[in-house]
């Protein structure tokens, strides 16, 4: 393993850890040579297990015998230099930095789905992650995000995804078009006068559906829900008039699985 020493962080090697932001890392100019920044063990051995390709690593010394031989550098510090990165005080352990994939086609993501989810304007990287591991974890097989979004590679959102973007396929999408000429009904999440119960029979009927998820606060916009094929919403007690869009991810990834048989 080769592991490195640092006393400080203005070598050009620990950049993406220390001084690049999150679309520097894209490099959106070149993105075949784009890097994102991964954090703890149990996430980063998942990116592997799916292909990922790390560039180096960066822990405490302790921390070494965690590291998997990748044949590429580890950087590792005393503790009060690790914690001067902002934003990166190692409670996780490890760090890695990996080559960005390159991203499936809207058509390869959903060729084979009968579950798709959409994000909207999401651009909480907490909720990004947390949908991811909704999706994942009840029987979504695939997630498309609109330009807007938060980028699901983002360091947080990796870390609350616990993996599952390394799991599940997702793109990009530009338009809404692409979703009905592959087949698929749109359900949007949304408080209208409209929307019916999302437990509705003819909704768990359908074939192939994309569950759309608006932003934060101000929800879908009136030009989606116009192009959307029905708006649902969760029904609320005690008052309550609406969840944190994670928290009604997994309610309705729950609720709107195919039924058995189906």
């Amino acid at each position: 393993m080769d592991v490195i020493t640092i006393n400080d962080l203005s070598s050009p090697d620990v950049a993406p850890y220390a001084r690049l932001t999150e679309r520097q890392l894209q490099n959106r100019l070149h993105p075949e040579e784009g890097l994102f920044v991964c954090e703890s063990m149990k996430v980063i051995r998942i990116a592997l297990q799916h292909g990922l390709q790390p560039i180096s690593f960066m822990c405490e010394e302790k921390h070494l015998p965690e590291v998997p031989e990748c044949g590429v550098p580890v950087y590792t510090a005393r503790r009060e230099v690790l914690q001067s990165l902002t934003g990166y005080a190692l409670s996780r352990g490890v760090l890695c930095v990996m080559r960005r994939p390159m991203l499936p086609t809207v058509e390869d993501v959903v060729e084979a789905a009968r579950r798709v989810a959409v994000l909207d304007g999401v651009v909480n990287s907490e909720n990004t992650g947390a949908i991811f591991r909704a999706a994942a974890a009840l029987g979504i097989d695939g997630v498309l995000l609109t330009r807007s979004c938060c980028d699901p590679l983002n360091r947080r959102a990796c870390r609350v995804s616990m993996g599952t973007v390394f799991q599940l396929p997702w793109t990009f999408m530009d338009d809404y078009h692409q979703l009905k000429e592959n087949g698929f009904t749109t359900v949007a999440l949304a408080l209208t006068e409209h929307s019916v119960p999302i437990d509705t029979t003819c909704l768990k009927e359908t074939e192939r559906m994309a569950i759309v998820l608006g932003t934060e606060g101000d929800g879908l916009s009136d030009e989606v829900l116009q192009q959307v094929d029905h708006v649902a919403r969760i029904p609320m007690q005690r008052g309550v008039d609406s969840l944190n869009v994670a928290a009604a991810a997994a309610v309705a990834f729950w609720e709107l699985q195919p039924r058995k048989g189906c």
